[in-house]
């Protein structure tokens, strides 16, 4: 199966797609990209394939790979440095949400004279940045998750601060995305848990989110739908492509349609995963029966045509039992005590949840107090 989309953007869709990145650059003008990629991607064979393609096309290519999974704020300044000094003009992210929310960050700020935290997502920060002097992006995912290749943003962590900033500008959008379902097979099962929740977790709080977009409600209802139909089938096989490449396809889905808003479990993972450094998918897969249920009272109809939609029992109880169920079968904890270690720290989180941009989408305010309280349940499993 392949195919051409240009909604978001352009997207080369199918297997053995890695091939046209040449093509791309051209098609682009670029001449000179820096391949940005985290440690692990830039020991594996998809990453000296990657190199051996550009070199063909005769592009001045070189790599930057220092990107923890939590990228930081000093893992954007050393990118910016590597692509000063190799005199880039595009960059290539190839990888996970780190390295293509740093790849992102890295482009937008590299030829700017303001700092990166002059771009959060607040107000009219956008206006801080010169819209000419960003670079174009090329993105490329390896894992079925953040959906970060469309996404307009970059979540990077203010290590000072112990808080995940999400960094913002539209042109932050990749110019053209490759979903090759090949680059995804070597995913660990772990991970293509972990990952698949997360575009689980954006398409379910964009459904959930009040917001007004018909649009996105209707990406975010099919997304869920791929997830239910292919996530356990490439954990448990991860080499059959056919479903690698419909779970690519829900998680660029989810990140489109949570243009719409998103919710609790993004508030509170986005602090959790600053402080303790804990994979943010894996968290919040185990945060979401328990937000799902803090939630229940303003969403529950919503819910129930959701459950319809992908087959399931028209009502709430059965649509919790289906993400418990999935959840089960690909060995996501039930409880938070199996990611993180509990500790006095919680009562921070709370409050650091309600001052997060994504609590702005939830469909109920809650306090620091009610999010601490949802915490304690994901800890003791209480639902």
């Amino acid at each position: 199966m392949k195919a051409n989309w240009n909604y978001p953007t352009q997207v080369l869709v199918g297997a053995g797609r890695i091939s046209e990145v040449g093509a791309l650059c051209e098609s682009h003008g670029i001449r000179a990209p820096l391949i940005v990629t985290d440690p692990g991607i830039a020991s594996l064979p998809m990453f000296a394939q990657l190199v051996s393609i550009c070199q063909a096309s005769s592009l001045a290519v070189l790599s930057f790979s220092n990107i923890k999974p939590n990228p930081t704020g000093q893992n954007v300044e050393d990118g910016v440095m590597s692509f000063l000094a190799g005199n880039h003009d595009a960059v290539i992210a190839l990888g996970g949400g780190s390295a293509l929310d740093a790849g992102k960050s890295i482009a937008l700020i590299a030829r700017q004279s303001c700092s990166l935290w002059d771009l959060e997502d607040l107000g009219d920060n956008t206006r801080n940045a010169d819209p000419n002097k960003i670079v174009p992006v090329i993105a490329i995912p390896t894992t079925a998750g953040t959906g970060s290749e469309v996404g307009r943003a970059g979540l990077i962590v203010n290590e000072s601060e112990q808080r995940k900033v999400i960094i913002f500008h539209p042109k932050m959008m990749p110019v053209s995305v490759i979903l090759d379902p090949e680059l995804t097979t070597g995913l660990p099962a772990h991970l293509t848990a972990a990952t698949g929740m997360d575009a689980l977790s954006h398409s379910l709080e964009a459904w959930c989110s009040p917001g007004f977009h018909p649009m996105a409600e209707g990406i975010a209802l099919e997304s869920i739908r791929l997830v239910g139909a292919h996530l356990e089938q490439v954990v448990t096989d991860g080499t059959n492509v056919d479903s690698r490449l419909h779970m690519l396809v829900a998680s660029m889905m989810g990140a489109t349609a949570f243009q719409r808003g998103l919710g609790a479990m993004h508030a509170l993972a986005h602090p959790l995963g600053a402080v303790y450094d804990a994979h943010h998918g894996l968290l919040n897969a185990v945060l979401m029966p328990y937000v799902l249920q803090a939630n229940r009272s303003v969403i529950e109809a919503r819910i129930c045509r959701l459950a319809a939609y992908i087959g399931q029992d028209s009502n709430f109880n059965a649509f919790l039992d289906w993400v418990l169920q999935l959840r089960a079968a690909i060995n996501i904890p039930h409880t938070l005590e199996s990611v993180i270690e509990r500790n006095d720290s919680f009562e921070r989180i709370g409050e650091m949840a309600v001052l997060d941009p994504s609590a702005s989408g939830n469909p109920i305010a809650f306090s620091a107090a009610e999010y601490q309280k949802i915490l304690i349940n994901a800890c003791e499993g209480n639902l």
